[in-house]
């Protein structure tokens, strides 16, 4: 199998949550240190991807400074598989890094350690795991899902986690990165 590079990998930045325990602020957008959320996660992997796409509901336009702009195709805030599977109808290259937009210390190792499993295992799934606790919303995944990913939400299931089990999704151990996967989901973790 080729070595997967740069020009094989589109990333998917999830920014269209409902981000209810941030009182209903878009999470993305949030001014962290001076900036928003995800303005962190596109410097990080900007360097290391073909392009970058941005899955949001709302603040279109905000979000265009970050990526191309796709909405789910399921309506009320179905959960980031939706999101995941707009991007999947979109993109051009083999693989789509998943990455969330409240992560603001994810480091490129990221992607070259998922790029690298992916390509040894000859998996569909690889995502990112911490001391034995799954990160769903890091993940490198296969276009090659898409139908499957569409008929799990078809069914009404929409549990991300769930889907990269059912999928055998191989686990990569970050377990030396754990501040990559800090994230921020109350006001209060903003503080400090």
């Amino acid at each position: 199998m080729e070595n997967i590079g740069k020009s094989n990998i589109t990333a998917v930045i999830l920014a269209g949550g409902q981000a209810r325990r941030m009182n209903g602020e878009d999470k993305g957008l949030i001014l962290y240190k001076g900036k928003p959320l995800i303005s962190y996660v596109a410097k990080a992997i900007r360097a290391n991807v073909d392009s970058i796409w941005v899955s949001a509901n709302k603040n279109l336009d905000l979000y265009q400074e970050f990526g191309e702009v796709v909405t789910d195709n399921l309506a009320d805030f179905q959960g980031p598989l939706a999101g995941i599977s707009a991007a999947l109808g979109c993109i051009s290259t083999q693989y789509l890094l998943v990455v969330p937009c409240d992560g603001p210390y994810i480091d490129k190792v990221l992607i070259k350690r998922l790029a690298n499993e992916i390509e040894r295992s000859d998996a569909k799934l690889c995502v990112a795991s911490e001391h034995n606790h799954l990160h769903p919303t890091f993940s490198l995944i296969n276009v090659s899902i898409k139908p499957v990913l569409d008929q799990y939400l078809a069914s009404g299931k929409r549990r991300l986690g769930q889907f990269f089990r059912d999928n055998h999704a191989i686990e990569v151990d970050f377990s030396d990165y754990e501040k990559m996967f800090v994230n921020f989901n109350t006001p209060q973790d903003l503080v400090g």
